[in-house]
């Protein structure tokens, strides 16, 4: 699997939308945010591309 890291802010269009998160998965996520000095929404946004981009669908 590819190595996982936080790339530097780019400007992107966004929409709004509202989803619900483990209260365990938000404070690692915010405790990132405190040392990288990113916001929780850009590693986010960063997590679930990675993550779509790295998944592996087996067609049946």
């Amino acid at each position: 699997m590819k190595e996982f890291k936080l790339p530097k802010v780019e400007d992107e269009q966004s929409v709004l939308k509202t989803i619900r998160i483990k209260f365990t998965t938000l404070k690692k996520i915010e405790d990132l945010s405190k040392e990288s000095h990113l916001s929780v929404n850009r590693i986010i946004n960063e997590c679930i591309e990675f993550a779509l981009n790295n998944l592996d669908i087996k067609k049946d």
